[in-house]
C-alpha cells in the first residue's frame, strides 16, 4: 500500500503543477488580449476560449488534488463527540460519497464531450469535446484519491484531513 501511497503523491504533485502551469498561462493569455485590444485596437480571438478550457482544468485538478489532501467540504462538528473508530467510519462514509461524486463527474462528463464531439470550435479549430474533458479528468482523478484514502483506511494508514501532513512525505 505504501507503493501505491508514494505513487498518488506523484500523481497529485504533477497535477498540482499543471494546475499551476494552466493558471498562469490563463493569466498570460488574458494579459495578452487586454494588451491587444487597448494599444494596439485589435483582438487575440483565441484567447478567451483557450482562457475556458484552461480554468476548467486548474479548478477540477486542483479540486481533485484537494480531496486527496483532505481539503474538500465537510460539516465535522459531530466529529468531535465521537470516538476514533465512528470517525474513522464516517470519514470512509465521505470518501464514498465522494467517489461516487467523482464517477458521476466521469460518466456526465464524458456524454457532454461526446455530444460535443462533432462540434467545431470556431475560435481554436477544435472539437467542442475539449470544453468537458476538465470534469472528465478531475472525476478520474477523484475516484482514484477517494479509492486511495478508503485503501489507506483499510490498511490502517492515516489519511489526510483538511491538510494534515502525509507521514509518507520524503
Amino acid at each position: 500500500m505504501t507503493s501505491v501511497a508514494w505513487a498518488m503523491r506523484h500523481v497529485a504533485r504533477l497535477a498540482l503543477w499543471l494546475a499551476a502551469a494552466g493558471l498562469i498561462l490563463m493569466t498570460v493569455f488574458i494579459t495578452g488580449q487586454v494588451i491587444a485590444r487597448y494599444v494596439f485596437n485589435d483582438s487575440l480571438v483565441w484567447s478567451e476560449p483557450a482562457a475556458v478550457i484552461l480554468m476548467g482544468w486548474f479548478i477540477f485538478l486542483g479540486a481533485a488534488v484537494g480531496i486527496r489532501e483532505g481539503y474538500h467540504l465537510s460539516f465535522d462538528v459531530l466529529l468531535y463527540f465521537l470516538p476514533q473508530s465512528a470517525r474513522l467510519w464516517l470519514y470512509s462514509v465521505s470518501d464514498l460519497v465522494v467517489l461516487g461524486f467523482g464517477a458521476g463527474m466521469v460518466w456526465y462528463g464524458s456524454q457532454l464531450a461526446l455530444s460535443a464531439w462533432d462540434v467545431k470550435l470556431p475560435s481554436l479549430g477544435i472539437s467542442g469535446a475539449f470544453d468537458f474533458l476538465p470534469i472528465v479528468g478531475g472525476g478520474v482523478l477523484m475516484v482514484l484519491f477517494s479509492m486511495e484514502r478508503l485503501a489507506r483506511r483499510a490498511a490502517g494508514m492515516p489519511t489526510a484531513r483538511f491538510g494534515e501532513t502525509d507521514p509518507l512525505e520524503d
